[in-house]
């Protein structure tokens, strides 16, 4: 009977070896899988996508009442007098200056105080209206309006805290200056000139490595163009409505 006994618990110990050894196993297997579908995620990686609406600031007197007359204006030239974008490997287009004729010419028509005329897509009208078979009605324009960037540039600035070890910091300068003249078609005249500059920053700053890192920002150009553009209309608005600003309509 002891011989039994022992050789029953013997069986059972082998037994429980082999069960154990098997579940050690199976975990073992589970533990791979659930790392192998961890480093699959990490490698395969995910996209996202996310968007937001950007507020737009027009120009002072934008959906404002005005009842007083309005006269018509039409974009002449408007170029690059600057030096920027002006080198001996520079492209004969005029992007700033097309890019701020874009802009002068959606501002005007913001203010709700002129008529804006556009002359550049008159072949394109002529086109459509005979597609309709309708005959223009073009109207002529008494006053030119016409200027130009005068001033330019982008510059990066930036310092660093025990050469850099404890921190270091780095600022995206654009400056603009923009200048218009309104002309009197029958004599040449410039009867207004005005002009409107502004500045954008972005700066970015790391402390101890730690902080954000910002690349060059091609979108401060048209944000600082717009900036000074839209000061120089705001300041036609004001004069127009004091009085120093005087059309003959």
């Amino acid at each position: 009977m002891i011989l039994k006994y022992f050789l029953y618990q013997k069986h059972m110990l082998v037994d429980n070896v082999y069960f154990l050894r098997n579940i050690s196993m199976e975990f073992v297997k589970i533990k791979s899988f659930s790392l192998f579908l961890v480093l699959t995620s990490l490698l395969s990686g995910c996209a996202t996508e996310t968007h937001q609406k950007v507020a737009v600031t027009p120009v002072e007197t934008n959906r404002t009442v005005y009842a007083g007359p309005k006269s018509t204006l039409v974009l002449g030239e408007f170029n690059n007098r600057s030096n920027y974008m002006q080198g001996l490997f520079s492209s004969n287009i005029d992007k700033l200056g097309n890019q701020g004729k874009t802009i002068l010419k959606t501002h005007l028509q913001q203010t709700n105080r002129f008529k804006v005329v556009d002359r550049e897509n008159l072949a394109n009208l002529q086109k459509e209206a005979k597609l309709l078979g309708i005959e223009q009605k073009i109207k002529g324009a008494r006053y030119v309006i016409s200027g130009g960037v005068t001033e330019f540039g982008r510059k990066v600035i930036g310092d660093k805290q025990l050469f850099g070890i404890l921190g270091s910091g780095k600022s995206q300068i654009a400056y603009a200056k923009v200048s218009l003249n309104i002309i009197d078609v029958l004599t040449s005249e410039i009867i207004y000139s005005t002009q409107g500059a502004g500045e954008f920053q972005l700066s970015e700053r790391q402390v101890v490595g730690f902080g954000s890192k910002a690349g060059y920002d091609a979108t401060l150009n048209g944000k600082v163009l717009d900036f000074a553009i839209k000061e120089s209309v705001n300041n036609m608005t004001k004069d127009l409505e004091n009085g120093t600003l005087n059309f003959v309509l």
